[in-house]
């Protein structure tokens, strides 16, 4: 059977180049590819191993983050990294980055990005 190799999120944005410079410039992510040429709507972000794709849809087609949806599960990824607290003090976000425990067995900090789409950095507490 053939091996998988990864697996990236979709993000709807409001605003593509808004969303590139949170992910490229804030978070260390690269772009690896945007689509159209011109005026593109759509882009791929990556860091290491992870990718995560962006797209601008329309005013008609807003973003619907999980906080918005569902409060007591808001997250809308979970990026492993083995290092949390390196990783949210090399980060250049508006709002520091906490670095915490959480219930479910989890070190990490959250990111929120400007439509509100919330990704966890972190790994299991104990690996």
């Amino acid at each position: 059977m053939p091996q998988l190799e990864g697996i990236m999120p979709l993000l709807i944005v409001s605003d593509l180049r808004r969303a590139l410079e949170f992910y490229c410039d804030a978070l260390g992510f690269e772009l690896r590819m945007s689509s159209p040429e011109e005026d593109p709507f759509f882009a791929i972000v990556g860091r290491d191993r992870v990718g995560i794709m962006l797209k601008h849809i329309g005013a008609d087609t807003p973003p619907m983050p999980n906080p918005v949806r569902h409060p007591w599960a808001k997250w809308d990824a979970f990026v492993q990294t083995s290092d949390p607290d390196s990783l949210a003090r090399a980060c250049t976000t508006a709002i520091p980055l906490e670095v915490h425990d959480t219930d479910d067995g989890l070190r990490g900090f959250e990111a929120t990005d400007p439509d509100g789409h919330v990704l966890f950095f972190g790994h299991p507490v104990g690996a």
